[in-house]
């Protein structure tokens, strides 16, 4: 795959020129929001991941043990479909308003009475039901908080801004897993915990990143905003941008998924390790290769400006991640495995989100845009178990399922090469 390389003779071409309706941000303040921007992303991801992949399954096996794959399965699916419906939403309303900080304090503030009601439901039905509404609060946080860097971070510092973005996954995702392991007998108390984290994070936000109103917009009729949900996708580059991130999504989480059914089925583990234990093992070595790769791709990139070399490349490590326990079903290959895919998905994910901000068709439709662009985070993440689940059944087992992971992560990092207006 032939990539441009900094030191190209021909110059790239301009980054695509977003009209911004309030006074373009200052670097100090970008740099500001740093700090702020992990936090609340990483209360965020710590809360997905606590909740989801660890509270829920442990409540919905206390109502129905009998049932609890398939009841999980449903609960899973219904909230991911709502959730992916629902945050483009979240941000159009966000930007009708002209504010960010609002909707992420009331949608982080919410939060707690949400939990609350989660933890004291006893049926799967109501479980849902709950879920669904914490998956609402969650967008509308989520929504405003990812049209943050488009809004007020120069282009010039997007990578580190993204980068600061891209941190709060492993640094979440390790804090909702040990939060959610430590209230693993008391869920109740555990939903609360994560309520509050989430709006302490969502209270220091809106108190110290200061914002100026952007224009209030018109409301549209509501046919010409179900229009407009699609009409991002109609721009060149944010359709390539869009294809390359579900395509590289849908791959990991394939993967991913079925990570303990791998580990059972697929490695050969060492004598005395349960493949539960095993998991423990793998989750600290991704999180810290993930955490150093978007700290240093989102530095890079913007040392160099070159978005898509750096997304392009860490695409291909993915994929080149895929490959070693397809090749071998060790433990030091399902090792070697965790530190390499961490290291091409971090780095993916931070530069991937700077580049987004730069093709987003108009800046004041950042949040809705960014939330059309969440369909290909969470769309992939739906129908990934799908998928999984018949190529493992039909086409040959695990090896075969790296195999195609590394096919698909192949073909995300060949998305970017169309785009015309990112270096």
């Amino acid at each position: 795959m032939a990539l441009s390389s900094p030191g190209a003779d021909i110059p790239g071409p301009v980054p695509h020129p977003v009209p911004h309706p309030s006074p373009p941000p200052s670097p100090r303040t970008a740099r500001g929001l740093l700090p702020l921007l992990l936090l609340g992303n990483t209360a965020m991801y710590a809360l997905y991941t606590g909740v989801a992949g660890v509270l829920l399954a442990l409540q919905i096996e206390a109502i129905d043990p009998a049932d609890k794959v398939a009841n999980f399965g449903l609960v899973a699916g219904v909230s991911a479909i709502f959730a992916t419906v629902l945050n483009p939403v979240a941000g159009a309303l966000s930007d009708r308003s002209g504010r960010r900080n609002p909707w992420i304090l009331a949608g982080g503030l919410l939060a707690v009475p949400v939990m609350l009601l989660l933890g004291s439901v006893d049926t799967v039905l109501l479980v849902m039901i709950a879920w669904c509404l914490g998956q609402a609060v969650m967008n509308v946080y989520q929504a405003a908080l990812t049209s943050v860097v488009p809004d007020r971070v120069p282009v010039g510092a997007r990578g580190r801004a993204s980068a600061a973005v891209g941190l709060g996954l492993p640094v979440g995702s390790t804090l909702g897993a040990l939060l959610g392991a430590a209230f693993s007998d008391d869920h109740r108390t555990g939903y609360l915990v994560f309520g509050v984290l989430v709006a302490a994070a969502a209270v220091l936000f809106s108190a110290g990143a200061r914002e100026e109103r952007m224009p209030a917009r018109e409301p549209l009729p509501v046919k010409a905003q179900i229009a407009a949900f699609g009409g991002a996708l109609k721009e060149h580059d944010f359709r390539w941008a869009f294809i390359g991130r579900a395509l590289l999504i849908l791959g990991y989480f394939a993967v991913a998924g079925f990570q303990l059914y791998i580990l059972k089925d697929h490695t050969a583990l060492p004598a005395g390790l349960a493949p539960e234990e095993a998991v423990a093992v793998l989750l600290p070595v991704n999180s810290v290769a993930m955490a150093l790769s978007t700290v240093l791709g989102g530095w890079l990139s913007d040392r160099y400006d070159r978005r898509k070399l750096f997304v392009g490349a860490s695409a291909a490590l993915a994929a080149a991640a895929m490959v070693i326990p397809a090749v071998s079903d060790s433990w030091t290959a399902m090792l070697a495995f965790s530190a390499v895919n961490g290291l091409g998905f971090g780095c993916y994910m931070a530069v991937d989100t700077a580049l987004v901000t730069m093709v987003l068709p108009k800046a004041e439709d950042a949040a809705r845009d960014m939330g059309v662009l969440n369909v290909a985070n969470a769309g992939p993440q739906i129908i990934a178990p799908f998928v999984a689940s018949v190529i493992v059944s039909v086409a040959g087992g695990y090896t075969t399922l790296f195999l195609v992971a590394a096919a698909l992560s192949v073909l995300g990092a060949l998305a970017v090469r169309p785009i015309r207006t990112v270096r």
